[in-house]
């Protein structure tokens, strides 16, 4: 599809994320927010006057009257799957926050029934998106490090201590049973599989500091790709590190090479170091749009944007996400159980 049309986009679920979801709706030139529901009919009204959309009881009620050509969903996991299945024949695209569902087995059953009804069905797996990564992303295709040896990860938010951590932003994170990895981990998981590839093992171990807190908050998680990379998540919510904002990249990242290195700090910077060299040059990153991640979400959107109407290729789509929902799983048993596990009895994901 090709031309000027303008994409027609309702949005159900409106908790803090939304806000980053709506604002690059607006910022987004061929896009128009036709409406908005929540099960708060306070919080769906007065964010619909915000944005100046329309505000509707219920997902049928949306659909039904604002017949979208995207529907952005932004509710948490337990509901994806009642409301993709509720959409799938009504509507061409469909984007979903993750954590996608509620396990692997039904994240695999709506992506299937999306592909069965042809119904594109893409995941909102942002940090891909964010500019830092894109640009380490293009220091990695042009072989600027050679053979690569392992990345490290270091998540350092230090937004989890206390009795009333993530209670301002994000209350929710109180009670989810698994969290570092289940909420936050599972960003690099998709993310050192789209710069390294398949995943062949995997040995996870968590812990929980603040007590505070159901689920796990700090842990380590080792990716074996392959190809015979490995990449390390490092989490620890409680700790900090050296940012104006330690929500910008949460944390810091080293990429070791053969020819070199790439660091990535706490204020979205590269830097790449030859091999043998003290000196570090700083590499361009495209910091284009605003908002949570560097931009992410609106790039993620504008992506999905020009998938539609320029018949440009998609990333995360559903079925291609299945892997980091099977990884994630994965790990949850890798720590249960002590042990390293094996994906798929030698098949990769």
């Amino acid at each position: 599809m090709t031309g000027a049309k303008s994409l027609r986009v309702a949005v159900v679920g409106l908790g803090y994320f939304s806000r980053f979801h709506l604002a690059s709706w607006q910022a987004i030139e061929r896009t128009c927010l036709v409406g908005v529901t929540d099960i708060d009919d306070q919080r769906a009204r007065r964010t619909a006057e915000l944005y100046r959309t329309g505000v509707f009881p219920h997902l049928d009620a949306l659909l039904e009257r604002t017949q979208p050509d995207l529907l952005d969903i932004v509710t948490p996991p337990s509901s994806h799957a009642e409301v993709i299945r509720a959409a799938i024949g009504r509507v061409g695209t469909i984007i979903c926050q993750k954590p996608f569902c509620q396990s692997a087995g039904e994240a695999k059953a709506v992506a299937r029934a999306a592909r069965e009804a042809g119904c594109t069905l893409i995941v909102h797996e942002n940090f891909r998106f964010q500019p830092w990564y894109r640009a380490i992303k293009q220091l990695l295709n042009d072989d600027r490090i050679g053979r690569v040896y392992q990345a490290h990860f270091r998540l350092r938010p230090g937004d989890g201590q206390g009795d009333d951590a993530y209670l301002e932003r994000q209350p929710s994170f109180q009670k989810m049973q698994r969290f570092l990895l289940h909420e936050t981990g599972v960003h690099f998981v998709d993310l050192f599989r789209w710069m390294f590839g398949d995943v062949d093992a995997v040995y996870c171990d968590l812990r929980r500091l603040n007590p505070a807190i159901a689920g796990e908050d700090a842990g380590v998680l080792i990716l074996e790709h392959r190809n015979g990379i490995r990449s390390i998540f490092d989490g620890n919510r409680l700790s900090d590190h050296i940012a104006e904002n330690r929500r910008q990249t949460m944390g810091e990242m080293i990429i070791e090479g053969e020819a070199g290195t790439i660091r990535l700090d706490g204020q979205g910077r590269v830097f790449l170091r030859e091999h043998g060299s003290n000196i570090e040059a700083s590499c361009p990153v495209d910091t284009g749009y605003e908002g949570f991640g560097g931009g992410c979400v609106e790039a993620l959107n504008r992506h999905v944007v020009e998938h539609i109407l320029d018949d440009a290729p998609i990333e995360n789509d559903a079925e291609s996400y299945l892997p980091v929902v099977a990884l994630d799983e994965a790990a949850y048993r890798s720590n249960e159980q002590g042990m390293r596990i094996v994906m798929g009895d030698g098949k990769h994901v």
